[in-house]
Parts: structure tokens; C-alpha cells; sequence
């Protein structure tokens, strides 16, 4: 079983608690557990008896990794089942849509790795706390892809060009960063991770929403949060400014190429922009675009616009050979379909942002 529920009897009411159970892959979702953390939600939003919901990882080492890019490959490339790779995504943003509109409040645990589709899940729990080992990233550039499952929606919070940052280099952010510019709502200590659940069943939850929210809200206030000068010193506190002065502009090549031939003596910005110099261009360009669309749009339309997105992904070659390049040969030496910001043409972009979809016809099912 890659997803476990359990529903804890507390002093009144339950908890519902889904622990991502994969942890010899990082608890990358798969689209068996997509479906089961989705009828495991559905049962949860109509049962009176649950009151909280808490979403955690598995093991030592992650959250969750994101998707289960292996199984998307082997989908992309061996077509057995034509429709998976649509399905996967379509299952993993209601799964996600779900999570934001979740009728009682959630509450994400997160460890370790919170990459991709691991930070689509925790953005959309109504509490987000981590521990200080945390590393979150949306790293989708480097496989021909975009920071999707919300990217759009959360990214866009972000201060001036952090999250066109973010999804141009993969940057990946530690506890501090996190916690810096709203990723995440507060640091607890990795022991509290386990007394936590302990504290919430001790309680009395009334089934009412909005009481137990509030309960929940200021019992979380009374946990020994980390000391900020124990944790490690932000990356972003020391190159937002840089940051914001290499991404001002309003030409995207022009953009990269100051990121690129900046002058930094870091490793933290060196893997960045390694990241960025070895990434997808296409990619790059669906990051410029994506951003600058959502600002307007709710979270919904954010959603019905990424997923077109990906269908055209799908359909091109770069996905499959940046997966291939990463994880199937590992050579690292991905054939991008251009060579360079520069050379993909504005119809191949546009292409990516068709609307397909209405109230009517949404494959998510989104109400």
C-alpha cells in the first residue's frame, strides 16, 4: 500500500491522517496513489466524524519528490495505455484542487525533499509546517516540463521575480528560504514532527469547520517553533536583490543571459544557473508565460491553463528525452528540440496555451 489512511479517534471527533508511503523512490506520486489520496479526500470531505486532516511523508528522506516521472516515461514512450499520461495528470490536479478546497482545514508535515509535485500538495494545505531539513523546488526545466500542479498559483505570491527565478533555475530553497517568502508557514522541530499527532488527538474537535480551524490554528501557536538563528542563513536573503535586478526586463532571452554571464562566487547560484544553461528552452519560455498569465486568474483557471499545458508537453518531444536524460540513461545530455531561448519561435509557445476546456467539459471536474 503506497498511501496509508488512518483515522485517529481523538477525545471528540477523528483525524484523518494519509501518510505518502513510497519512501524507497522519495514517495513520488504515482497514479495509484493519486487515486487513492483522492478517495481517501472524498470519503474525509462527507464523513462528520473527521474533523482535521494531516498529510505527511513516509521515511527519513522526503515528503515527496514529486511525480513518478519514471512511470510517465515509460507511459509516453511504450503506449500500451494511450491515455495514461493524460489521465496522470488530470487525477493529479483534481487530487491537488481537492487539497486547496478541502471542506476542513489540512494541515501539511513536510520533510526532507519537497520537489514538484510535493510542493503542489503542500501548497495547498491550509498549514504548511516543515522541519529544518527541508529542500524545495520546482525543478521541472531540467525535463522539459514547468513548474506545474499550481505552479502558477503559488509561484506568482512570490516577491518581485522569485518565482520566475524558481522555475528558470530549479533554485532550491532551504528552511530559511522557505520561510522567507511564504513557501511555508513555520519550522518545527523534527521530534515534534511524531508528539504533534500525539497533541491533536488529545483534543476535542466539534466537526464544526470553522471551530476547529480555529483550534487547530492556535494549538500550532503554542508549539516550540524553531529559533530562526539556528537554522540555516537564507540563499535568497543574500541574492534576492541580485535577483531582482538580473530578472527585471521584459525580454526573456535578454533575461537569461544576464542570469548567465553574471558574475557569482557561490554554489548555491553556480547549480542554479547550471539548472538554467542546461534546462528545456521551451521550458523556460512556458515559465515566462505561464507566470504572466495567472496573475489575473483564479486558481481554477490557473489549473484549467496548466493542464493544457501539459497535454502539449506530452505531445512534443522534449519531456520524454529530458526524462530519458535524467533518470532512463542518466547521460545528463538532453537533445532539446532548440537550442536556446532564442531560437524556439512564439507559435511553438503559443501553442501551449489553447484553451480547451469550460465548465462543461473540464477533465478534472472541477466545480
Amino acid at each position: 500500500m503506497s498511501v496509508e489512511a488512518q483515522e485517529l479517534p481523538c477525545r471528540e471527533g477523528q483525524i484523518g491522517v494519509l501518510t505518502l508511503n513510497s519512501p524507497g523512490n522519495l514517495n513520488a506520486l504515482s497514479e495509484q496513489m493519486i487515486q487513492q489520496i483522492q478517495e481517501t479526500l472524498d470519503r474525509w470531505a462527507d464523513d462528520d466524524r473527521i474533523c482535521i486532516v494531516v498529510i505527511q511523508g513516509a521515511g527519513e528522506k522526503a515528503f515527496c519528490a514529486g511525480g513518478n516521472i519514471r512511470e510517465l516515461y515509460d507511459a509516453i514512450v511504450e503506449p500500451s495505455d494511450s491515455e495514461k499520461p493524460v489521465r496522470f495528470f488530470n487525477r493529479e490536479y483534481r487530487m491537488d484542487y481537492s487539497i486547496h478546497r478541502f471542506p476542513k482545514p489540512v494541515l501539511g508535515l513536510a520533510h526532507g525533499v519537497v520537489m514538484g509535485g510535493g510542493l503542489g500538495v503542500l501548497s495547498g494545505c491550509r498549514y504548511r509546517l516543515i522541519t529544518p531539513d527541508v529542500t524545495l523546488a520546482m525543478p521541472e526545466i531540467a525535463i522539459g516540463l514547468f513548474p506545474d500542479v499550481g505552479g502558477s498559483w503559488f509561484l506568482k505570491r512570490l516577491p518581485g521575480r522569485l518565482g520566475l527565478f524558481m522555475g528558470l533555475t530549479g533554485a532550491r530553497l532551504n528552511v530559511s528560504d522557505a520561510l522567507r517568502v511564504g513557501l511555508a508557514d513555520m519550522a518545527i522541530l523534527p521530534e515534534d514532527r511524531f508528539s504533534l499527532l500525539d497533541r491533536l488527538v488529545s483534543e476535542r474537535w466539534t466537526g464544526q469547520p470553522a471551530a476547529d480551524d480555529n483550534r487547530l490554528f492556535r494549538l500550532l501557536n503554542q508549539i516550540q517553533a524553531q529559533d530562526y538563528r539556528a537554522l540555516p542563513p537564507s540563499h535568497l536573503a543574500m541574492h534576492e536583490q541580485r535577483i531582482a535586478r538580473l530578472s527585471a526586463g521584459d525580454e526573456l532571452p535578454d533575461i537569461v543571459d544576464q542570469l548567465l554571464t553574471a558574475e557569482v562566487d557561490c554554489d548555491w547560484w553556480h547549480a542554479c544557473m547550471n539548472t538554467l544553461r542546461t534546462g528545456c528552452p521551451v521550458s523556460a519560455w512556458l515559465v515566462w508565460t505561464q507566470l504572466q498569465n495567472a496573475q489575473q486568474m483564479s486558481l481554477k483557471d490557473a489549473f484549467r491553463m496548466e493542464l493544457a499545458m501539459v497535454s502539449e508537453c506530452i505531445r512534443r518531444p522534449d519531456l520524454a528525452e529530458g526524462i530519458r536524460a535524467l533518470l532512463v540513461d542518466k547521460d545528463r545530455q538532453p537533445q532539446w528540440s532548440y537550442a536556446s531561448v532564442a531560437d524556439v519561435p512564439e507559435e511553438v509557445v503559443a501553442a501551449h496555451f489553447t484553451p480547451e476546456w469550460n465548465d462543461e467539459t473540464d477533465p478534472m471536474g472541477l466545480d
